[in-house]
């Protein structure tokens, strides 16, 4: 048998699938927080945990013994319970048993989803900016993507450009509504559009609903799957991290047809198999919570955007007002800014803040340059202390 061998050290080990993808920027601005001592508004994750009787009820099952395996498409009750909230929240009727699959955090989800169904040279259409993990999981996939972009101010969808981008090779469209990093989220008339598109093209769906909970104002998110036609052709994924404020836990869930759902426990089972045996039981519990919860959790979140949005204007930057996710956009240039990277890489000895450059989510690299993120998942002292070192690092 022949073998394979590494000549040399660094990126020339790895397959050419994965040439170029480096760590994530998530990673990198972290860790540049840490060893600078900045207030980290790049990574978004909250500062609070989430709530104390969730996190009970993990306590309780590891202390009953729910610490080993648990079946690899999930604990019955959460996928009970994720089945339930879909029928409560959208109408939309999913099998427990054959129609919802639990995964170890939604990029997980995403990422066995495009093993399972790109085949090498499929293409993929996705809305950029893209959260980081698309590009990877569609370069292991080894399929091609295909951007559509989302342009300032508003980063609405492009109907014509989404039309346009589908070709012979297309796969499958990528969705995410609400949308990382611009806060976006599709209207009725944009989803109705995407639907049209896969039914004309008989292409599947995949969208990101990891957000589905933080839409604010008036704005109402409505999965894809609810459209005419969409539902057994839409793999629809979401997870508890951004809803319940524990991202460590990593628990996500797929929601398809069961066609759909066996072909992407096909790729995850040999994945992780499973996990979070002790996880899964205190999530189904926090699905079930009120609506008093999930009206709370929106009601924190957009004050908070309203906290931060207020302050980088106040500061000088052109804020976008997101209508959803944790994060904020601003363009850099008011503030004497023209490189994203150079900017955010600058800021922690200028200012003591970490961001997040948009460009590194970008094809389109000039149309994100001037773009940077900010989560503001965090408490309110913390958002306030970065915008006064803002205000006092960018002063003229």
């Amino acid at each position: 048998m022949a073998v394979r061998r590494v000549h040399a050290m660094g990126d020339r080990q790895l397959s050419e699938r994965l040439q170029g993808l480096g760590t994530t920027i998530f990673a990198e601005m972290s860790a540049l927080a840490v060893r600078t001592g900045a207030v980290n508004l790049g990574q978004g994750f909250p500062d609070t945990d989430g709530p104390m009787e969730i996190r009970d009820v993990a306590i309780a099952a590891i202390r009953d013994g729910h610490n080993q395996y648990a079946p690899g498409i999930g604990v019955p009750e959460l996928r009970q319970a994720v089945s339930a909230h879909q029928q409560r929240f959208y109408d939309l009727s999913f099998d427990p048993d054959t129609e919802v699959l639990v995964t170890a955090g939604a990029t997980e989800a995403i990422t066995a989803t495009l093993l399972a169904l790109v085949d090498p040279g499929d293409e993929v259409v996705v809305l950029e900016p893209y959260y980081d993990s698309y590009v990877a999981a569609i370069a292991m996939a080894g399929g091609v993507r295909r951007p559509v972009t989302l342009r300032p101010p508003d980063f609405r969808l492009d109907l014509d450009a989404l039309r346009a981008a589908v070709t012979p090779r297309t796969k499958l469209l990528l969705v995410n509504s609400p949308h990382n990093p611009t806060g976006t989220v599709l209207t009725d008339d944009e989803l109705s559009a995407v639907a049209a598109v896969a039914i004309e093209h008989d292409l599947l769906v995949v969208t990101d609903e990891v957000y589905e909970h933080l839409a604010f104002d008036e704005t109402v998110h409505r999965p894809l799957a609810t459209y005419d036609g969409m539902r057994d052709r839409t793999i629809t994924i979401s997870s508890a991290g951004k809803t319940f404020s524990l991202t460590g836990w990593k628990v996500g869930w797929v929601c398809a047809s069961p066609d759909l759902v066996g072909a992407v426990n096909t790729a995850k089972q040999f994945m992780t198999f499973t996990s979070g045996a002790p996880l899964q039981p205190a999530i189904a519990y926090g699905l079930g919570l009120g609506d008093d919860y999930f009206t709370a959790l929106r009601a924190k979140l957009q004050a908070k955007r309203d906290r931060l949005c207020d302050g980088l204007a106040s500061v000088g930057f052109e804020v976008f007002v997101p209508q959803g996710t944790y994060f904020v956009t601003t363009d850099i240039r008011p503030v004497g800014g023209t490189d994203g990277v150079e900017f955010c890489l600058s800021l922690p000895a200028r200012c003591g803040v970490v961001a997040v450059p948009h460009q590194v989510f970008y094809d389109d690299v000039e149309t994100g340059r001037p773009l940077v993120r900010w989560a503001f998942c965090k408490r309110d002292d913390v958002l306030d202390e970065a915008v006064d070192r803002l205000t006092r690092g960018l002063r003229p």
